[in-house]
């Protein structure tokens, strides 16, 4: 084990697996067990320890993990003062952002936000939600849900703020959505004292490179060729690159 260790949070749950496969494919393994929530990782300088999204934020900011991955929705919801190192465009099925979204059955009266006032509301994300009707002028209860929140209208709530990927959920449970709160992506975070740390913010930094680097190769390909001297040029104007191709020299003059 190394002298220096970074404390690093892995969210568990729905994040967890897709968490993995992108250190997996950055050059990293981590090994979950059944029965541990201290993962392994083929690193001696990284500890991992698997947190909950919604709590990850909070411990960041209070030190006790150096680093971790969450949603910027969780930060937002638990008012935690971290530091935000990258935003990692990835979710639990898609590469899309996941969305906060008011919802009602789908033969409820309700039309917007507007026509909650006095009603019940049941969600994970209560801060949220409060905030959001303070600033459209509703006054309703809004109660915090243990979890299952989408089978809780009609009779266990009025609404609902719930989070949706694909919306294949609502639809199952015959909801519609009825207004947008925010949009939410992934987000690698420290803790602020030790991203002051230059050996913390510098194994930090190069982690968030070669995640950021995975993602950014989706979808391109790598060519490589050898070229006759003579028609250099013409290949060059033919090759879409992100900047310009990287040309080297072999050891015949003519290619």
């Amino acid at each position: 084990m190394s002298d220096k260790v970074l404390k690093l949070g892995i969210p568990a749950g729905s994040l967890q697996e897709s968490t993995a496969e992108l250190f997996k494919r950055a050059g990293y393994v981590i090994k979950f067990s059944s029965r541990s929530y201290y993962p392994t990782i083929d690193d001696d300088e990284i500890e991992c320890l698997l947190i909950r999204a919604q709590e990850m934020a909070r411990y960041v900011d209070q030190g006790i993990l150096d680093a971790g991955i969450t949603g910027y929705d969780w930060i937002l919801e638990t008012n935690a003062d971290v530091q935000e190192i990258c935003e990692l465009q990835f979710s639990k099925v898609s590469r899309r952002p996941v969305r906060w979204v008011l919802c009602v059955p789908e033969d409820s009266p309700i039309k917007s936000v507007k026509d909650l006032e006095g009603k019940r509301i049941a969600t994970e994300v209560v801060g949220m939600t409060e905030r959001y009707l303070e600033q459209h002028g509703v006054k309703a209860n809004v109660e915090f849900s243990w979890g299952a929140t989408e089978v809780k209208p009609p009779k266990l709530a009025d609404a609902i703020v719930e989070v949706t990927e694909t919306g294949s959920s609502l639809r199952a449970n015959n909801l519609r959505i009825v207004e947008e709160l925010m949009q939410s992506t992934t987000r690698f975070i420290a803790n602020k004292q030790a991203y002051e740390d230059p050996w913390k913010r510098e194994k930090l930094e190069n982690i968030a490179m070669m995640l950021e680097s995975c993602l950014a190769a989706e979808g391109k390909v790598c060519v490589m060729m050898n070229v006759v001297r003579t028609d250099l040029e013409k290949v060059l104007n033919l090759l879409p690159a992100l900047q310009k191709p990287t040309v080297s020299s072999l050891s015949d003059p003519d290619w």
